[in-house]
């Protein structure tokens, strides 16, 4: 069973950095996609970033291109997400998610693996 946890939430002030973990354990992940999602209070689930397992290739929300940065330790199973110069409205809960194959990875919907999130407070 493929299960994920986050570590890395925080209270942080605007412009800051921080770096979030998902540790993900009960498999083999070549061919999978992993990916790190946002909810804020009141919305729905927002995408932020992927990455292919097996190739390293990452995509990337436009309201965070640039700011974030995912990376993946495929030897210790460890999926990053580095936020940078974080404001206001990145505040939300993160979460992690997994799922084989590659195809419309911006949907939460074809995500099988989640985390249960971590909580990331940006404040003025």
């Amino acid at each position: 069973q493929v299960q994920l946890v986050e570590f890395g939430g925080a209270s942080v002030q605007v412009g800051a950095s921080l770096g979030l973990t998902c540790v993900v354990s009960g498999g083999t992940f070549t061919g999978y996609t992993m990916a790190w999602f946002r909810q804020a209070p009141g919305k729905e689930r927002q995408f932020v970033g992927a990455i292919s397992w097996s190739t390293g290739s990452t995509d990337y929300a436009d309201s965070v291109q640039g700011r974030f940065t995912i990376f993946r330790d495929t030897v210790k199973n460890i999926l990053y997400l580095q936020l940078k110069s974080l404001r206001p409205e990145d505040t939300a809960i993160y979460s992690c998610a997994a799922r084989f194959g590659t195809g419309n990875y911006v949907s939460t919907a074809t995500y099988n693996y989640w985390g249960q999130g971590t909580q990331v407070t940006v404040s003025s």
